[in-house]
């Protein structure tokens, strides 16, 4: 099963954020809470979390701006 990893809002007016960096390669196992990415916007940052164990399939690139709601990974379970 693929559960899909989203940009979230960070606030009220975000459109978009900025991935400064990935913490778990792809292809690398995740637990669930462990951090996947850093997620920067225009006024703060936020560490992301897996919302379930599997593997990390990243489809996102540390530095490029996607839109809140863009699918930046994929953790198959």
């Amino acid at each position: 099963m693929k559960t899909e990893i989203c940009i979230p809002g960070l606030g009220a007016g975000m459109a978009e954020g900025t991935i400064t960096e990935w913490h778990i390669a792809d292809g690398g196992e995740v637990k669930e809470g462990d951090i996947l990415y850093t997620l920067e916007s225009e006024k703060t940052a936020l560490d992301v979390e897996a919302p379930v164990a599997g593997v990390l399939r990243q489809v996102g690139k540390a530095g490029e701006v996607y839109e809140v709601g863009a699918v930046v990974a994929f953790v198959e379970s």
